[in-house]
């Protein structure tokens, strides 16, 4: 069972000008193809390859026999999440039950934010900030590389990819810029809500 590329779910420049076609381009068209058809590969023929690929990920992690395929799967997936945890006309503050929770468990969206800032901007190298479900209680937390929260059995509500092709055609090196970016205008808090009221 093949996994396919997903198209995105807006047009290449409806980012802009947070984020560019030219950057939309390169990373859905190049690098998550790429991912998605490295592991299209690797699974084929094997006894995984019939599961849906959230099930490879949760196999196969922590394997090192099978990191390239734990990669190549995590990858696919991440990208696919990250791509709905961006709108046009994002970012701001979430409302109704996604709202309450995150005054709940943070103390206050001011306090979300700052961790959130923080998971991104101190993850060393590449990998992944995420609003996560963790038996019960929001939580920001960060990955390394390819890894994700479904290793972890928590559930993610959405992501952002700080990875350095996610930002440095329209930010360079700085990162901090592009976080706040993300936050202020391309969050999908419609997108978190979803995620939040199936869990």
């Amino acid at each position: 069972m093949s996994y396919e590329l997903p198209i995105l779910p807006y047009d290449y420049t409806a980012l802009e000008p947070y984020i560019s076609k030219s950057t939309l381009e390169f990373h859905h068209d190049k690098h998550h193809a790429a991912y998605v058809s490295k592991f299209n590969t690797a699974v084929q023929g094997t006894d995984l390859d019939n599961k849906p690929i959230e099930d490879v990920i949760k196999a196969i992690a922590g394997d090192a026999e099978k990191s390239g395929l734990f990669n190549n799967a995590a990858q696919a997936w991440n990208h696919t999440f990250y791509w709905n945890s961006m709108k046009p006309q994002g970012g701001g503050m979430p409302t109704g039950t996604l709202a309450r929770k995150i005054e709940t468990d943070f103390g206050s969206f001011e306090k979300f934010v700052e961790a959130f800032k923080s998971a991104g901007a101190s993850q060393f190298g590449s990998g992944w900030a995420w609003l996560v479900l963790d038996n019960g209680t929001l939580k920001v937390t960060k990955t390394l590389n390819a890894e994700n929260p479904l290793i972890s059995e928590q559930i993610p509500l959405m992501t952002m990819d700080v990875w350095e092709h996610a930002y440095y055609l329209d930010y360079q090196n700085k990162r901090p810029e592009y976080i706040g970016v993300f936050l202020d205008s391309l969050v999908n808090w419609d997108f978190a809500a979803q995620n939040l009221a199936a869990a």
